[in-house]
């Protein structure tokens, strides 16, 4: 999972606990909430009552016992003036709730009850307002509430997630540009990614500083391979020449005359990895050009001209089905090592009577050549290291591991991609994707 989307994760999990457990309280804290707003309104309308009391009011409510506000018609409202005895003084407001029967209808009110006095005399006002009110101000909270929360955990997981794209920006340049798009440590690019951040800084720091270490050993092991492969070649040859002389020596045994066949035989051996070290040393050094127009189709069919005893030796199917004639500009020196080695080893790995197919696909973005054999094939532990030098696989065939090195090398660099995919014992099939 990337860094970014645990980054929106965990943002997210901890908005959406916060504002659950906020909105838990603001529910439990509601109903006291409405109540106190509630208790606020019937204050204000005593305040303003008894503010605009006169002795005409008072016996107004008096005298009626009850009186309703502009909403009588609805029943939401009343107030009630009384007379209370001396020996019942107060001073403080009431709130309590409970039935009230007003013009034969039973409602809930909220009520406020005050003893105030006016001119020496004692008075019980009560003012009541239905609990209707309170319901409506509980659903108003309820999704003012609702409205307010959720734009606020939109709002924020959307800063949230553009922020740390923002932010991360760098992190990915860094990985894309200077880890991924990266086949070749001569080519790397050692320019700083542009960042304010200076975790980032030094993780782009840290990746020149280990590239350059990295493009220090890489050369000096092309070196050392070049060098001790080209100072081999003239020993082997020299002990190859006296060999021979040796052989043309008159009176030497049997017995010698064949150690001195199989001395020879392993200098050649000796001189065939040396010459494939080398080369694969050249390739990766790049001391190859590019500049020839190859056509692929034709490669394949002057090839069967050089294999052609081989796979009549072991009575190979050999079946060419190429429907693009692809061009492309290379070394056609290296792309024929290319295929002479993908297609040997298709000929040498194969049973008796086996069949060898070679096809093509053009996609918008691709031209992919596929080599397919019907041989031993390779476990899956083994494709993972088949392109490795002196890599040989789970065959009796003998060999040195460095045929598909070589692949690889020079299909690195013709930028081609190069895929396998093998079964055992049922054949394997080897993708170059120009």
């Amino acid at each position: 999972m990337k860094l970014q989307v645990k980054f929106s994760l965990y943002n997210a999990i901890t908005k959406i606990a916060t504002i659950l457990v906020l909105g838990a309280i603001i529910l439990f804290s509601l109903n006291q909430l409405a109540y106190n707003q509630l208790d606020n309104r019937l204050l204000k309308k005593k305040s303003k009552i008894i503010k605009n009391l006169d002795d005409r009011e008072i016996d107004s409510l008096l005298n009626k016992g009850e009186s309703f506000t502009d909403y009588n018609i609805l029943k939401e409202e009343f107030i009630v003036l009384t007379d209370v005895p001396d020996n019942q003084k107060g001073s403080a407001a009431i709130f309590f709730t409970e039935k009230r029967e007003i013009e034969g209808d039973i409602e809930v009110y909220r009520i406020l009850n005050y003893k105030f006095s006016y001119h020496t005399n004692w008075y019980n006002l009560e003012i009541g307002e239905t609990m209707t009110a309170l319901q409506s101000i509980k659903n108003s909270i309820r999704f003012y509430m609702l409205v307010v929360l959720v734009s606020a955990l939109l709002i924020s997981l959307l800063t949230d997630y553009a922020f740390s794209k923002f932010l991360l920006k760098p992190f990915y340049v860094i990985i894309d540009k200077k880890i991924n798009r990266v086949n070749d440590p001569l080519h790397f690019n050692y320019t700083n990614i542009a960042t304010t951040t200076d975790d980032f800084k030094i993780l782009d720091d840290s990746v020149n500083s280990l590239m350059r270490k990295i493009n220090t050993l890489f050369a000096l092991e092309k070196q050392f391979i070049a060098n001790v492969s080209h100072e081999l070649l003239t020993p082997i040859s020299v002990l190859s020449t006296r060999f021979e002389n040796m052989l043309s020596t008159t009176g030497i045994s049997v017995e010698h005359e064949n150690k001195i066949y199989a001395s020879l035989k392993v200098l050649k051996g000796l001189k065939g990895i040396i010459n494939s070290l080398l080369l694969i040393s050249k390739v990766e050094n790049n001391q190859y050009l590019k500049r020839e127009e190859i056509s692929l189709k034709q490669e394949i069919e002057d090839l069967y001209d050089d294999l052609e005893d081989r796979i009549a030796d072991k009575a190979i199917v050999y079946h060419v089905d190429l429907r693009e004639d692809f061009h492309f500009t290379g070394n056609k020196a290296l792309i024929d090592t290319l295929l002479m080695n993908i297609i040997n080893n298709a000929i040498k790995y194969n049973r008796e009577g086996g069949s060898i197919s070679i096809t093509d696909k053009k996609t918008d973005q691709n031209y992919v050549l596929r080599i397919m054999d019907t041989g031993l094939g390779m476990s899956k532990d083994l494709q993972g290291n088949a392109f490795d030098r002196f890599e040989r696989g789970n065959t009796g065939e003998s060999g040195f591991g460095l045929g598909l090195a070589i692949v690889r090398s020079i299909a690195n660099f013709h930028k081609i991609g190069i895929e396998i995919n093998s079964e055992e014992n049922k054949g394997t099939t080897i993708s170059l994707i120009f």
